[in-house]
């Protein structure tokens, strides 16, 4: 299969995270979704990443359909099997999302206009969604425990994220979430080389 992805997004890098715990063979095709090459719009109308071509042809996409096709293709294995706590790892993963998401706002509010034309307002917003979200995992970080789930790998991506794009502006009072990436990395040890990163 083929992944249309970037090394800095974090919903890439969650999805590249994923296929490596469960040993599904990805090749990745790095794409600037600025520029809209056909590989992507001719995929994924939104132009959108990541984007999932499968062997038969199949565009699969957004992140977390990729997800769910992953854990179906591998025998359930990327979620919880019982309901309560598959609901858990799910919320976890569409807040960690909705987070990132927030994040990406910022950076492309600050990328894409010119300093003048920047809404300072819009940006603060979405820092004040982001700041609520990384206080409530502070204050409960997920546990870890034999086996990872898709929450947990959504969890990596957005702590991932955060510290390449806004090192020194959050870490100061989330001691228990850096603790929490290390604890995760000693369960993919391939972390490193695989959270968001500068292409």
């Amino acid at each position: 299969m083929k992944l249309l992805c970037s090394p800095p997004s974090p919903f890439s890098s969650k999805v590249r995270m994923a296929a490596r715990y469960l040993g599904i063979e990805l090749t990745e095709i790095h794409v600037d979704t600025n520029a809209g090459p056909a590989v992507l719009v001719d995929n994924n109308p939104l132009g959108k990443i990541p984007t999932l071509l499968t062997k038969d042809g199949v565009s699969i996409f957004d992140s977390r359909a990729i997800m769910h096709h992953f854990d179906r293709q591998k025998g359930k294995r990327l979620y919880p099997a019982k309901d309560g706590k598959r609901t858990e790892a799910e919320v976890l993963e569409a807040l960690c999302d909705g987070t990132n998401e927030c994040l990406l706002s910022i950076v492309y509010e600050r990328r894409l206009r010119d300093q003048d034309k920047q809404h300072q307002p819009w940006i603060d917003r979405q820092w004040t969604k982001a700041s609520r979200t990384l206080a409530h995992l502070n204050a409960e970080p997920p546990k870890i425990g034999k086996k990872l789930h898709g929450g947990h790998f959504a969890l990596a991506s957005l702590l991932g994220y955060l510290q390449l794009r806004f090192e020194g502006q959050w870490e100061a009072d989330h001691a228990d979430l850096i603790d929490w990436a290390r604890k995760f990395e000693k369960h993919f040890p391939a972390y490193q080389t695989m959270k968001p990163r500068q292409a």
